[in-house]
């Protein structure tokens, strides 16, 4: 059994990537086509989509690290989703089919806007009232440290912990090789307990 301050910290991990919670607004209509209301198709995208869209919402904010821009790229793969909905053959396979779909949008948003390099202080700053939490400040702490991360470690870290994936689910899902997966899971927690200061060592260069 780990002690005490390790399972302490272990929960503060698992919670810091389930949150933080985020009340997406009501999405608005995804069935374009009149014809398709009330169809066995609409209700059983429409029952995947209130199921997944939490999930959804809180894997696009740790990738975009923005909550409008979340929500946008959420509502904006839910609808590519709605398109090609005859394509996913077993719905139990929904989410992983979903998740990819939410990244693929993300890249084609980020692309599109042709953003520039982020200023990391700055946006910790305008998005703190998510980040923190009021009764629980190592909480905060581990979340800001998540949301620092770089991309090629934060995303694999989120679809473990908070996404339940396997690391052959992830390779996958990435396009990546097991080990390449493993490699960047390590890194990644390495580089919360160097930013937690955990294991006593001093921030990397």
């Amino acid at each position: 059994m780990l002690p005490a301050p390790a399972r302490y910290r272990f929960a503060v991990f698992e919670r810091a990537l389930a949150g933080p919670e985020i009340n997406p607004p009501k999405a608005r209509s995804l069935y374009m086509n009149s014809d398709d209301r009330g169809t066995d198709r609409q209700r059983r995208f429409g029952a995947l989509c209130e199921a997944l869209r939490p999930d959804l919402i809180r894997f696009a904010f740790w990738l975009a690290r923005d909550r409008a821009l979340a929500e946008d790229v959420v509502q904006e793969a839910l609808l590519r989703a709605w398109k090609s909905f005859d394509a996913l053959t077993d719905e139990a396979k929904a989410k992983q089919w979903m998740l990819t779909i939410v990244r693929r949008e993300h890249a084609r948003t980020w692309e599109r806007k042709r953003l520039e390099t982020v200023n990391l202080d700055a946006l910790v700053q305008a998005e703190a009232p998510v980040l923190a939490s009021d009764d629980d400040a190592a909480l905060a702490e581990m979340r800001e440290a998540l949301f620092r991360l770089d991309d090629d470690y934060r995303e694999p870290l989120v679809l473990q912990v908070m996404m339940g994936y396997t690391t052959n689910e992830i390779a996958a899902h990435l396009g990546l090789t097991q080990g390449a997966v493993l490699t960047r899971l390590f890194r990644a927690r390495h580089k919360l307990r160097t930013a937690m200061a955990v294991d006593g060592t001093e921030n990397e260069a």
